[in-house]
């Protein structure tokens, strides 16, 4: 695996970056989720891959990105694939205007990736406790949220999990994965 040291294009790293570390929801079901939430009018909808996050945004200098490969490579390394299913909706209203999707079965396994992703040089506090989801509409008017979770309670999606990706966050301010890390 070569080290991270340029942006795609031959673009030079900043001196810091914006990184994240998730599940990825595969298509069709991945593009389902987007297109649903582009269509409660959620601006970040195209911005943002459909994911299960482990990592949240976190700012990382870019020297400390072979640190960082090393970590979730060893991570990867001491999970095995697992089967996820989500199915129905939910809300973290009123704490936070979010409504989601929830992870079903897979949960286990998504809460032990996060303690171990969010470790050694990753090591964070959060402002949330950890919750595995995947958003379908955040920070819309009331009547927007209600009825993206209405429409997400008759979701249903299973596939395997065969690993975890780390993505950047672009000038641009769209998310994109940036390398994928398989389990053994």
């Amino acid at each position: 695996m070569t080290p991270l040291t340029s942006l795609p294009g031959g673009q030079e790293l900043p001196e810091f970056l914006t990184i994240g570390v998730s599940v990825t929801v595969p298509d069709p079901h991945g593009t389902a989720i987007q297109d649903a939430r582009a269509g409660h009018g959620d601006p970040l909808a195209r911005s943002i891959p459909t994911h299960v996050t482990l990592l949240p945004p976190t700012e990382v200098p870019a020297e400390a990105l072979p640190k960082i490969e090393e970590h979730l490579a060893a991570v990867a390394a001491a999970h095995r694939p697992f089967r996820m299913v989500l199915r129905g909706g939910g809300s973290f209203r009123p704490v936070s205007p979010v409504v989601f999707v929830r992870v079903e079965e897979g949960e286990r396994e998504c809460r032990l990736l996060e303690a171990d992703v969010r470790s050694g040089p990753l090591a964070r506090e959060l402002a949330f406790p950890y919750h595995p989801h995947v958003t379908v509409a955040h920070g819309l008017e009331e009547h927007v949220l209600d009825r993206a979770q209405e429409q997400a309670r008759s979701f249903h999606a299973a596939f395997p999990v065969p690993g975890f990706s780390l993505s950047r966050f672009d000038l641009d301010e769209v998310w994109r994965p940036w390398r994928s890390y398989t389990f053994c």
